[in-house]
């Protein structure tokens, strides 16, 4: 790495590049042959014995497996954008099937199969990975060698997120902050593009003060400083560094805004409704209908299909506060909390915090794919709401995902939906708006999600008097 004076190795897992074997992705084997390849490098007489993990995306994730197994070799990682649980981050997102990892996985089948990988190794990747994957579509327990066991991951780590890389990524970088047993962890969470800042010479200087610490013993200060550097946003791409010494933000004043399902107001849309500092006194309700094309949408091969691309504009319930009287900064994780039922026996929700400026225009974000995102997104299929108490926090739950609850047509119950983090400055005269919809919302394009064929019917959601809804926003108070 130039005068720094690192080697760089790069690995062709088993079925990739000019390795044999059959590839399996994120499996526990290949968690195993990455502890041998850092024992490998650790023994070389070019290696002073100790080895660093550093890279983007797949080469961020594996570094969380690999840990897992405490290669006594070691000494530092820096996963930059990776998922930590196969099951929550990126498979199944509160229960619903991301269509991404389909897609991700069908494009390097073919790769290696049908493109130039397959002149070196043609039957690389006969093991069916995408059956395994479907067919494992609760957290049983299959998934273990592709979930990061924080308990065992003591190794120190720069732990690197994107607040647009909702619905893959961002998570799993969070909580590797908050759970993992390491006694030296830090955590950047940057904005923008998934691959940009990792060459930048800001995101270059960072990542090689982490490993000179950690792997040479020079002592430049970086541990010294506040573990946690964010970047706030403040709209359409504008950002400003700023470090803390936790995460979340000790002082986070936790907001409810309350759902208000009242009758919308003359000049508003039908599916309106309000967010609102009280809960209202009385219960009120909003029915909408989960498909937009009948019955033929939801079992239709067509990709468009499957993938929510019929979801019409207004679909679902939008709820949004009056005009803010001053800036609001919101930074942290996020949760809702609310009661919903169903005509089927299930139903899906997805939830999208949108920033709308004074003129009513939406204000969006570079996203991870380059594409234009809002603020965050939650998920939650409702047959999967049963909460893991242990490890369920006011402002994220977690839910257990080893069983389905399934409805009762009519029947009334709570949910709560995790909404990934963000940080987006609400500036004055704008205006917070939550979107709760039966299939993908704006900003969804490069993560869609697979809508099962009972995603029919309508959908109801209560709010106000006993049946208590709310936005749980972390709202940071100017210093």
């Amino acid at each position: 790495m130039g005068a720094a004076r690192y080697a760089a190795v790069r690995l062709d897992g088993r079925g990739s590049g000019k390795s044999p074997g059959q590839c399996e992705p994120w499996s526990l084997a290949e968690s195993i042959d990455f502890y041998d390849a850092i024992e490998w490098a650790a023994a070389q007489p070019w290696c002073n014995g100790n080895v660093g993990l550093s890279g983007i995306s797949y080469f961020a994730i594996n570094q969380w497996f690999a840990a897992n197994h405490q290669p006594p070799s070691l000494k530092a990682i820096i996963p930059w954008e990776g998922f930590a649980d196969i099951y929550r981050d990126a498979l199944f997102h509160g229960g619903i099937l991301s269509v991404f990892m389909t897609n991700w996985f069908t494009a390097h089948l073919m790769h290696h199969t049908l493109g130039r990988a397959s002149q070196q190794i043609p039957n690389a990747w006969q093991t069916n990975t995408l059956h395994f994957w479907l067919s494992n579509n609760l957290d049983s327990g299959a998934f273990c060698g592709a979930q990061a066991q924080w308990d065992k991951i003591t190794v120190p780590m720069l732990s690197v997120g994107n607040w647009s890389g909702m619905a893959l990524h961002l998570r799993g970088n969070t909580e590797a902050f908050m759970r993992a047993a390491s006694k030296h962890k830090k955590l950047r969470i940057q904005a923008g593009t998934h691959v940009h800042p990792f060459y930048t010479e800001e995101g270059r200087q960072d990542q090689l003060r982490f490993f000179d610490y950690w792997l040479k013993g020079i002592d430049n200060g970086v541990m010294d400083e506040p573990p946690v550097k964010l970047a706030i946003r403040k709209g359409r791409d504008e950002i400003e560094w700023r470090q803390e010494h936790e995460w979340p933000l000790a002082r986070t004043r936790w907001t409810r805004l309350y759902f208000d399902l009242s009758p919308p107001a003359p000049g508003m849309t039908a599916n309106a409704g309000y967010l609102v500092p009280t809960n209202p006194d009385e219960t009120s309700s909003r029915t909408y209908p989960s498909t937009s094309l009948g019955s033929m949408g939801s079992t239709s091969a067509a990709s468009s299909q499957v993938m929510g691309g019929g979801i019409k504009p207004g679909m679902g319930i939008a709820l949004e506060t009056p005009p803010l009287p001053n800036d609001v900064e919101v930074t942290g994780p996020l949760a809702a909390s609310f009661w919903v039922s169903s005509s089927t026996e299930d139903m899906d929700l997805f939830l999208t915090l949108r920033n709308f400026d004074a003129d009513g225009n939406e204000v969006l974000e570079t996203g991870q794919q380059g594409t234009p995102v809002p603020v965050a997104k939650g998920w939650l299929r409702v047959s999967h709401r049963e909460l893991d108490p242990e490890l369920s926090l006011p402002y994220r739950p977690y839910h257990k995902h080893q069983r389905r609850l399934f409805l009762k047509p009519g029947k009334i119950v709570k949910v709560d939906v995790e909404i990934w983090p963000t940080s987006m400055v609400f500036r004055k005269g704008h205006r917070i708006r939550l979107d709760i919809q039966p299939r993908d919302g704006v900003g969804s394009q490069s993560y869609m999600h697979y809508h099962a064929d009972y995603n029919t019917g309508t959908n109801t959601i209560y709010a106000g008097g006993e049946r208590e809804s709310y936005l749980l926003l972390p709202v940071i108070p100017a210093r």
